[in-house]
């Protein structure tokens, strides 16, 4: 069971890594925190394509940051309820996705299989890049993955 130490409530690098809270989640954090990184991509998909791209830049740089102050702080690397990286994979998937429920229920599935399964490449990086970018980056392959899936889906549908 996933054990969020208090500083998740008080300390605001904390909060966000643990994905507004959401990875304090006792059963499955990573799914919680991809749930919760919805209604913020709902706020997100109005915008254009360059706006989108730059949110997904600066929140994959900020997101090295803010998982990899949170793991040394915590002594544990990639605790289970640091979801940030969940946030950014998911959004990763979204890019360009059409809109409507359908898309973002398939999109969440997508993303939650790569991010499980962890094939390759995914696993490669889960295993081999430290520090916050190893945080960051097997989600960001999962997201990438799922969002050439869902892409494909589109275009066959």
């Amino acid at each position: 069971m996933n054990q969020a130490p208090p500083s998740v409530w008080r300390n605001p690098i904390h909060f966000l890594a643990f994905g507004l809270g959401s990875g304090a989640s006792p059963w499955a954090p990573g799914t919680a925190g991809t749930l919760a990184a919805i209604p913020l991509f709902l706020l997100l998909q109005p915008l254009s394509l360059v706006g989108y791209a730059a949110v997904l830049l600066l929140s994959f740089v900020v997101g090295i940051y803010l998982c990899g102050k949170t793991s040394t702080d915590m002594g544990v690397h990639d605790h289970g309820g640091i979801v940030w990286d969940e946030f950014v994979g998911y959004w990763i998937t979204m890019f360009a996705a059409p809109p409507g429920w359908l898309w973002i229920v398939i999109g969440f599935v997508l993303f939650r299989v790569f991010d499980i399964l962890k094939p390759w490449p995914i696993s490669w990086a889960d295993k081999q890049v430290a520090g916050g970018l190893g945080i960051m980056l097997d989600d960001v392959l999962a997201g990438l993955m799922a969002l050439a899936v869902l892409q494909l889906l589109v275009v066959f549908l």
